[in-house]
């Protein structure tokens, strides 16, 4: 009796520890709620969801360790006991890991969207490692199950040497972050578009016209490519425009400045803060030319503020009388005689020429 005693009172001891761990971590999740950091919010949601089931299997233990019980089944308890709370420990510490993991990349711009790669291959191996310390407590040897794995790695990684590449690839690019999910990239093939998702096999590039392009990790880590949007977003366009020989250059510049503060100020996507440069470079056939360069706030905004500074620069120059001259050529005819072919030999036959030969 005194045994049962002493067990039912571990049972309930372990039974109140979980109790008021569990309303200790509540508290500590309200704390953690008004806290600027995340990570440990993740942290008291991981322990309130495993802690108390800690503190039952400890009472457990310590009752199963009163109790008079015969050397197997205390041995047999004890290792069920023990893998256990090996399992609850490593479930609490995957949940940790992974949730500071997936809060690391979440507050990096532009790795979130691809944040279930780092947090997959976390909790594999957490909960990989715990599954051999299991094992290793069982009195089951792991090293025949590591040469195993090793063996066995090595032919899935041949077998599986694109896919694994392509993984790879796709950590790399993450973590060197020379491509991130909204950036506008061009490879050297010619693909171009804004990134979507870079995930563990293969990346989504949609381009303008909507449509998506899928390319394998590996083979954007290995192209040449523009990124766009790095290191900044904001870019510089050029525009190229030509005067007739007889216009007034001052007047043309301070009429182009005049369109160009108008068109940044405002049309949507430009950057009114950049200073405009105008620069005249060319004397050409017709007209001299001279380059108007732009800033714009990103990549696909320039086709728009293209589009309405020629328009409001073409209404202005014809309203100011600057003329933009087409291109003409003069071409001099030399006088001379003109041979014509005369057929040699050989006749028309029907249904077409005949192989003869001509002059």
């Amino acid at each position: 009796m005194d045994d049962l005693v002493f067990a039912g009172i571990a049972l309930a001891s372990g039974l109140l520890a979980a109790f008021a761990l569990r309303i200790l971590l509540r508290w500590l999740g309200g704390h953690a709620d008004r806290t600027r950091w995340t990570g440990d919010d993740v942290i008291v949601h991981a322990l309130r969801a495993v802690v108390p089931w800690a503190a039952v299997v400890g009472g457990a233990a310590g009752a199963a360790a009163v109790l008079p019980l015969t050397r197997t089944v205390q041995h047999t308890t004890n290792q069920v006991l023990t893998v256990l709370l090996i399992f609850v420990a490593t479930v609490s510490v995957a949940r940790v890991v992974t949730g500071l993991v997936r809060t690391v990349t979440q507050s990096r711009s532009g790795v979130a969207g691809s944040a279930t790669i780092f947090v997959n291959i976390t909790r594999i191996l957490v909960l990989a490692i715990g599954f051999l310390v299991v094992l290793q407590t069982l009195g089951i040897s792991i090293a025949p199950l590591l040469t195993a794995l090793g063996v066995g790695g090595l032919a899935v990684a041949l077998a599986l040497q694109d896919t694994l590449a392509n993984l790879f690839a796709g950590i790399h690019i993450l973590a060197s972050k020379t491509v991130q999910p909204g950036d506008y990239i061009k490879l050297s093939s010619g693909e171009e578009g804004y990134v979507e998702d870079i995930n563990w096999r293969q990346t989504t590039i949609r381009n303008l016209s909507n449509n998506l392009i899928v390319l394998p990790n590996g083979q954007l880590a290995q192209a040449n490519m523009t990124n766009f949007m790095r290191p900044e977003e904001q870019l510089t366009i050029l525009v190229q425009v030509g005067v007739a020989y007889d216009s007034d250059l001052e007047h043309v510049e301070r009429v182009t400045n005049e369109v160009i503060a108008e068109t940044m100020t405002e049309v949507e996507g430009a950057v009114p803060d950049h200073e405009p440069i105008i620069r005249f470079h060319t004397f050409g056939d017709s007209r001299i030319g001279f380059t108007v360069i732009l800033g714009v706030g990103e990549f696909s905004d320039q086709y728009r503020i293209k589009h309405e500074f020629i328009k409001r620069l073409h209404k202005r120059y014809r309203a100011e009388g600057i003329r933009i001259p087409a291109p003409a050529r003069t071409v001099a005819l030399q006088q001379g005689s003109v041979g014509i072919p005369q057929q040699r030999t050989g006749e028309i036959e029907p249904g077409g020429l005949s192989p003869a030969r001509f002059d």
